[in-house]
Order: C-alpha cells, then sequence, then structure tokens
C-alpha cells in the first residue's frame, strides 16, 4: 500500500497532466471551431452563448455589406468574464479559460477560409450536425478543465450567488440568445438553433460521463440474504447490505445495493425472481464504476 502511495505522489501522471489537458484543449477547440464554421454559422444557427450572438451579428454585418468575423466577436465579448474570473476565480481557474477563449475564437477565424459549407440546403442536418461536432469539442476542453468562455461561463461565475444550477443558468442564457436570433432570422431558424443547444449538451455529457455501460440495482425483499447469496456465487458480483424500514409498515429491511455490467442485468433479474417474486428491484444507469471488479482507480 505504501508503494502505491509513494508512485502516486510525485508520479509521472501528475507532472504529464498539463500536457494532456492543453492538448485535449487544443484539440477541442479546432473540432469545435469546425463545428461552427461547418454548420451552423453558414446557417444562421445561432447555437446560444456567444457564438450564437457572434453569429446574429455577422450576418447582420454581412448584410449590410461589412465584415465581422466571429472568432474576433467573440474575443471582444470575452473579455468582460475574463475579467470578472480573475477576480473571482484567480489566475489557476482563468488561464485554461484564457487558453480555451482565445484559442476558440482563433480556430473559428483561422479555419473559416478553409472549411466547406456543409448541409446548406437542410437545416435540421445543420443542427444535428453541427451541435454533435461543436458538443464533441467542447466536452473534450471541459473534461480537461477548461472553458471557452460565453454562456458556459457566465453560468459558472453567477450559480454561487443564485439559487439555481449551472445547466438551468446555461439554459436560461441561452433562451436569451436564441430569442435574439428569432427576431432577427425568424422563428424556424432560431428553433433549428435550440436543436443545435440540445445536441451539443448530450454530447458534452456522453463526452464527460460516457456511456452508462454499468447498471446499479437497488433490491428490497424479505429474503435479502438467500439474494445477496446468488448475487456473490452465481453472478460473481459483490454486494451491500443497507439497513432501511418501510415507512409504511414500519418494519426494519435490508436493502441489497450492487452494481453490474449491462449485459448481466437479465441474470440479476433472475436471480432476484427466482428468490422472491415479489421483490422490488430498481435498476439505474452508472456512468462509471471505478474499483474492485470495475475499472481501477487512476489519479
Amino acid at each position: 500500500m505504501m508503494a502505491k502511495l509513494a508512485r502516486l505522489r510525485p508520479g509521472a501522471v501528475l507532472r504529464n497532466r498539463p500536457v494532456r489537458d492543453y492538448t485535449l484543449m487544443v484539440v477541442g477547440v479546432l473540432v469545435t471551431g469546425f463545428g461552427l464554421d461547418a454548420f451552423l454559422i453558414p446557417n444562421k444557427i445561432a447555437a446560444g452563448g456567444v457564438s450564437g450572438l457572434a453569429t446574429i451579428f455577422y450576418h447582420l454585418a454581412r448584410d449590410n455589406g461589412t465584415s465581422l468575423p466571429v472568432g474576433i466577436q467573440m474575443l471582444v465579448m470575452n473579455v468582460a468574464l475574463l475579467l470578472v474570473a480573475l477576480r473571482l476565480r484567480g489566475w489557476r481557474f482563468a488561464a485554461k479559460t484564457i487558453f480555451g477563449i482565445v484559442g476558440l475564437s482563433l480556430s473559428v477565424d483561422l479555419l473559416s477560409p478553409f472549411v466547406p459549407h456543409l448541409a446548406t440546403d437542410d437545416f435540421l442536418l445543420a443542427a444535428l450536425y453541427g451541435g454533435a461536432v461543436s458538443g464533441l469539442g467542447l466536452g473534450m476542453v471541459f473534461k480537461a478543465g477548461g472553458n471557452t468562455g460565453g454562456s458556459d461561463l457566465i453560468a459558472q461565475l453567477i450559480a454561487p450567488k443564485v439559487a439555481l444550477g449551472l445547466g438551468q443558468l446555461t439554459l436560461a442564457v441561452d433562451a436569451l440568445v436564441t430569442l435574439v436570433a428569432a427576431l432577427v432570422f425568424g422563428p424556424e431558424l432560431a428553433l433549428y438553433g435550440a436543436v443545435a443547444i440540445f445536441v451539443s449538451g448530450g454530447v458534452i455529457d456522453l463526452v464527460l460521463e460516457g456511456l452508462p455501460v454499468n447498471k446499479a440495482a437497488f433490491i428490497i425483499s424479505d429474503h435479502s440474504d438467500k439474494i445477496a447469496h446468488h448475487i456473490l456465487h452465481d453472478l460473481g458480483r459483490g454486494a451491500t447490505a443497507i439497513q432501511a424500514r418501510g415507512l409504511y409498515s414500519d418494519t426494519p429491511r435490508e436493502m441489497i445495493f450492487c452494481v453490474v455490467y449491462r449485459n448481466e442485468i437479465d441474470r440479476l433479474k433472475e436471480v432476484v425472481y427466482a428468490v422472491d417474486p415479489k421483490a422490488l428491484l430498481i435498476i439505474s444507469d452508472v456512468h462509471e464504476a471505478i474499483g474492485e471488479g470495475f475499472r481501477e482507480l487512476s489519479v
């Protein structure tokens, strides 16, 4: 045990973590920039946040014969947010935020002349692909502990001061951008922007949490000892007994908690109902299981 701790303290993993993080962020901002340039910006799809506002202003300026690059707009809009981040969260937080904001702004403008405009005849495909690609890139940035500014940064800064979660605040900011897009581009394009926002959010969650390949099971039964025996010896899985009490009957009961792979769910159901057909079995998704019998814990 001490040898493991000795390896973990200074370990190479910790020393190489900044390299891994910034590499992931570089790839992330490039992927996000491609998604914006290829699908969202040319199709007037404002997918919330600073990039959405910049898309709106870009097309307004273009219609009036003026060039207003999206990346430069994003950088300018985020200056105030950066100053607030520096004051409230310190340099450690701001370093990756600055890197993400500047990197995304540069990637949008530098890639723009070389990226083809895709799905220009199908707004739904543009919203789906644009949301998925940009969400993939943003997920990489977030996984590295970075940020690209915009509505996400606004939500992180406001969250400690209001009784709303990060997700709710981000949606509120994006909803305002969608409303502006509806006034400028019309309600149809604004709805496509909303589609892109939700697709992007789903892909970000997928990148951060992974696919739910494991399942958590809560089992309440009068024969918990027998069920636990079969889980341990037939399925080869660990289980935890949790003392519980039925509030309606005021009867003490033992609830079993266990985590299994997705392909073991049917066997678990067979075991439970073979012992007690009246048992209550609750199954939920587990995005990550770390420890004995599953993936090893790493720094």
